[in-house]
């Protein structure tokens, strides 16, 4: 069974998502985002979420989790609890 590994952010708005994608984009580390920024309990590891499988988180988290090149800033991606900026930290 596949299995992959990442991190996230989580906001309120799309505006403030892109926001915090361009600046990590512009350098800053997504752990120090997500510590500042993340509305999930998460943020205070800097986001990261463990190891999961397909289906254990919802269907857009998926999507993008198991299919996205690894180590990119991915999103706004939009789910029930707000916007997530994505990185995919490994896959098998």
């Amino acid at each position: 069974m596949a299995k992959a590994s990442a991190r996230h952010i989580l906001v309120d708005s799309e505006d403030k998502c892109i926001a915090l994608k361009q600046e990590i984009e512009s350098g800053k580390d997504f752990a120090e985002v997500a510590k500042q920024h993340s509305s999930c309990p998460s943020g205070q590891q800097g986001g990261e979420l463990g190891s999961f499988g397909p289906g254990q988180m919802v269907p857009e988290f998926d999507k993008v989790v198991f299919s996205a090149d690894l180590n990119q800033v991915q999103g706004p991606v939009k789910t029930q609890f707000g916007y997530h900026l994505l990185e995919v930290t490994s896959r098998t």
